[in-house]
């Protein structure tokens, strides 16, 4: 079992920046991949980007490739989101997931454990 809490989002003006963080309890957190995704109002969830459970590999959506950067700390039990040059488009509820796969998912459906999201606003 992984419970995953978000933080870390809020206000910001087109061309900022924000850093979401996502930490983990549960000793295995290190065994799973790590995704973010977002929901933005009227619209379907989306993949962003994915992390495997060693960093080794990394996956974006086109739509923020370039902008966002995934990473981890395992010793810290925390995957994060480096969001760099923010669109309004970026606007979102903003989730993180586990996946215990060893490949790197886009699709929601393949996420085992996700947290509750955190709302980022970016104003033009």
């Amino acid at each position: 079992q992984v419970q995953l809490v978000e933080s870390g989002g809020g206000l910001v003006q087109a061309g900022g920046s924000l850093r979401l963080s996502c930490a983990a309890s549960g000793r295995t957190f290190n065994s799973y991949a790590m995704g973010w995704f977002r929901q933005a109002p009227g619209k379907e969830r989306e993949f962003v980007a994915a992390i495997s459970w060693s960093s080794g590999r990394t996956k974006y959506a086109d739509s923020v490739k370039g902008r966002f950067t995934i990473s981890r700390d395992n010793a810290k039990n925390t995957v994060y989101l480096q969001m760099t040059s923010l669109k309004p488009e970026d606007t979102a509820v903003y989730y993180c997931a586990a996946d215990s796969a060893r490949v790197l998912h886009t699709s929601e459906l393949l996420y085992d454990y996700w947290g509750q999201g955190t709302q980022v606003t970016v104003s033009s």
